[in-house]
């Protein structure tokens, strides 16, 4: 299948229980609704994320040779998603994640990397990113595979070649961000972090600062995500302030990646930044509305009649 969009990234089957009151005391029994196994990662995510909108989209990237490695390439598969650059790798086991909801907080994760370790440039599938319009890298400083020259310059041909680029973060300790983001951000067309993330990485709290310094690095476009406190993008000669959309949170689980996917596909559209943090929130806001990362996602329909029946808070500054 030719694709619009690749995904390449991290790929996690995440354990999640349904908000518990509280977090549970050593030795307690906390009883819970339901624990799902469900898709995670932000490659994955934003992938079966853009197919539900409509995108033509592939992901690439590394599971293990079990049970959770045959989960994800079956959900995705089932979300008509193209799944033949992802490679299941013996000798290491599939990432995995719990998540941990409790009523009124933010959730919890508890996470192994797995295969996520083993993904080089090799295994992204060169047909792909001489096809994508947009290559999108997601979890990136995950995946020490990733962090070479070698990527670097298989950005740098793509973007030559007329394909834009999104990167997004996920950290996972170390003291590398800033270095390793450094040879990166000059050849990422859009840059995605969020406020903790940018924070960590920048050593600045306040998200213009840190979309400014990501500027500098080289970044074309920053977008800084904050929850419910809405976005900021700042990109040449335009900075924007959006809020939020109206929604019904019971859990934040993947509405980052969502986020991702909704500004790729305003991408996609043709739209201007504007736009695409009005498809990126929209996105984000109906993710929120159950604890899995994918499963209450709009539809291409349901995300446009969403948008023309409310207005994002929007303003330049």
């Amino acid at each position: 299948m030719p694709i619009d969009c690749l995904c390449a990234g991290i790929l996690f089957a995440d354990y999640v229980c349904a908000p518990v009151p509280r977090m549970p005391e050593a030795g307690e029994l906390m009883p819970t609704e339901h624990i799902n196994l469900a898709l995670g990662g932000c490659a994955s995510n934003a992938g079966l994320d853009l197919a539900r909108v409509g995108v033509r989209v592939g992901v690439s990237g590394c599971v293990g040779d079990d049970a959770f490695g045959q989960f994800i390439i079956k959900s995705l598969k089932a979300g008509c998603v193209e799944t033949c650059g992802i490679h299941r790798v013996a000798g290491i086991g599939t990432a995995s994640t719990m998540v941990i909801n409790v009523k009124g907080q933010d959730r919890r994760f508890i996470s192994t990397p797995g295969a996520n370790a083993r993904f080089t440039v090799a295994h992204i599938p060169a047909d792909w990113v001489r096809q994508a319009k947009v290559i999108y890298v997601g979890g990136y400083l995950v995946m020490p595979g990733l962090e070479t020259a070698e990527f670097v310059e298989l950005l740098r041909a793509a973007r030559a070649a007329g394909a834009k680029t999104v990167l997004d973060v996920v950290l996972f300790g170390g003291t590398h961000y800033w270095e390793t983001l450094a040879r990166i951000l000059p050849e990422t067309d859009v840059f995605l972090p969020n406020d903790d993330e940018a924070a960590i990485i920048t050593g600045i709290k306040d998200p213009l600062r840190q979309a400014e310094r990501f500027r500098e690095a080289g970044a074309k476009t920053v977008v800084i995500t904050q929850g419910d406190r809405g976005s900021l993008l700042v990109t040449d000669g335009l900075r924007l302030r959006s809020g939020t959309y109206p929604t019904q949170y019971v859990g934040g689980t993947g509405s980052g990646d969502a986020f991702d996917a909704g500004y790729i596909a305003g991408m996609l559209a043709g739209e201007d930044p504007a736009g695409c943090l009005r498809w990126g929130s929209a996105l984000g806001a109906s993710c929120v509305r159950t604890v899995g990362a994918t499963e209450s996602v709009f539809s291409r329909d349901e995300a446009m009649a969403f948008m023309r029946e409310h207005k994002l808070p929007m303003e330049r500054f």
